[in-house]
């Protein structure tokens, strides 16, 4: 999808949550949801002068493709 919007306006930016204790891993998660949201959020309301293809994990830490 990233390729395909590349030449729009429309930003793709990639979150890794980590292993957070969800309904889906019957809570056996080390992170908690508020924890991992954070990035989310702040990937979320990236501005227009922001990036655009990134894999991040916290705190804006790049994980390579």
């Amino acid at each position: 999808m990233m390729t395909e919007l590349e030449s729009t306006e429309i930003k793709i930016n990639l979150v890794s949550p980590a292993f957070t204790k969800t309904n889906l891993n019957g809570y056996a998660g080390t992170e908690s949801v508020e924890d991992r949201s954070r990035e989310v959020v702040r990937v979320a309301l990236l501005g227009p002068e922001e990036p655009t293809g990134t894999f991040t994990r916290w705190e804006s830490t790049s994980i390579p493709w």
